[in-house]
């Protein structure tokens, strides 16, 4: 099992990031970061009051999520960001080339089930809607892969693993 740089777990709210994030993290033997705690208070203010971020509110947060991995560059981390928009990913590639992406994908009604188990986020159902619309799945020219959530954690993080295994090595 080879290592990719940074891996950036994605995908919309609910997706199960701050689960399978260490568990991958764990997996593949590096740190993890969760990628929540990189948002400025006013962005988990806007959050909670059920309402979207813009993206002038996710530059900063990007930005920072951008100079972890690029410190991780060479050493290998796992962090966790939702990444919906290709401008987005983009952003954390040209802070840390050679980051590559999980897409954590399922349908909405498994995901709005999972959500409404959790207990003590900031991250409201009633943003699932908005997440899902900005949602510009990984393109063919982006590194990375989409790994359903249907199953298991454990079922997840294993798939993950193998998809990233099965990933052509990247050049310098």
């Amino acid at each position: 099992m080879r290592t990719p740089q940074v891996v950036v777990v994605m995908g919309v709210a609910g997706t199960g990031k701050t689960t399978i994030g260490p568990l991958l993290a764990a997996r593949l033997g590096v740190p993890y970061a969760e990628g929540d705690d990189f948002h400025p208070q006013a962005n988990i203010d806007k959050m909670s009051a059920g309402i979207p971020l813009e993206d002038t509110d996710r530059w900063p947060w990007l930005d920072a999520i951008g100079h972890w991995a690029h410190e991780r560059a060479g050493l290998g981390g796992v962090v966790s960001s939702s990444a919906l928009k290709r401008s987005y990913r983009d952003r954390l590639r040209a802070a840390a080339p050679g980051v590559v992406f999980v897409h954590l994908t399922g349908d909405r009604e498994l995901i709005e089930g999972r959500m409404k188990q959790r207990q003590g986020h900031f991250m409201p159902t009633a943003l699932l809607d908005s997440q899902f619309a900005t949602l510009q799945p990984l393109e063919p020219d982006e590194a990375g892969v989409a790994v359903d959530v249907d199953g298991s954690p454990q079922e997840i993080t294993e798939r993950s693993v193998r998809a990233l295994d099965a990933l052509p090595v990247a050049s310098e």
